[in-house]
C-alpha cells in the first residue's frame, strides 16, 4: 500500500539530513520503476527520487532465491 504522509516526510527528512554526509543505503523489493506511485504524493516524490538518485550507485541483484536453499 502507498506510504502515508508522516512516513514521506520522515523518509525526506532522513535523506535531507544524510545527503552529502555519508552513504545511505536503501533495499527494496518493489522494482525502482513503482517507487514514484507507491510514494503516492508527486511533489514528495519527486523530492524524495531526486534525494535517492543524484549520487546513487544502483545494484539489481539477481538469480534464484535464497528462501528455498535447503540446508544440508
Amino acid at each position: 500500500k502507498p506510504l502515508s504522509n508522516d512516513a514521506r516526510i520522515a523518509i525526506l527528512d532522513i535523506l535531507e539530513d544524510r545527503y552529502g554526509n555519508g552513504a545511505t543505503i536503501i533495499t527494496s523489493q518493489l522494482p525502482v520503476d513503482n517507487w514514484y506511485n507507491f510514494i503516492d504524493e508527486p511533489t514528495l516524490a519527486d523530492a524524495i527520487m531526486d534525494r535517492l538518485s543524484a549520487s546513487a550507485h544502483r545494484i539489481a541483484l539477481t538469480g534464484k532465491s535464497m528462501r528455498n536453499k535447503k540446508n544440508h
